[in-house]
């Protein structure tokens, strides 16, 4: 089955889990979905993730969701911004704050895939994949 957006697959896999309350979600893997997987991990939005390869299948990727108290999800939301319809790009000093600061945005770059504060500092602008809060 071809998937004409694989990163918005991701994202709403992950909403769906979280609204389950699922300890971990499971997904087809790609560099791409690694790397943001990395940075859910890094800004704590995640617990872990984990590429499994399978022999002869496409590598899985599985990621460990992160609860605060009484399972509340530490994820509330997550958007998809740059769709392949529709993609979007921000110069360097037109980069969202996602709710003032309290949410990131994840960005494409010149430079890999990193946060909107990352792009800021690194003073590089690209396609703006998602916002996560």
């Amino acid at each position: 089955m071809s998937m004409s957006d694989p990163i918005a697959d991701m994202l709403t896999r992950i909403r769906n889990a979280n609204q389950r309350r699922h300890r971990d979600v499971v997904m087809p893997s790609s560099k791409i979905k690694a790397a943001i997987a990395g940075i859910l991990k890094v800004e704590g939005y995640i617990d872990d993730y984990e590429v499994v390869e399978n022999t002869g299948h496409v590598p899985t990727l599985r990621l460990q969701l992160r609860y605060m108290n009484e399972r509340e999800p530490v994820i509330s939301q997550l958007r998809r911004v740059s769709k392949p319809g529709r993609r979007v790009y921000t110069h360097k000093k037109d980069i969202p704050w996602v709710l003032s600061g309290m949410g990131i945005a994840i960005l494409t770059t010149p430079r890999g895939l990193m946060t909107d504060k990352q792009a800021r500092r690194e003073n590089v602008g690209g396609e703006i994949l998602c916002y996560v809060w």
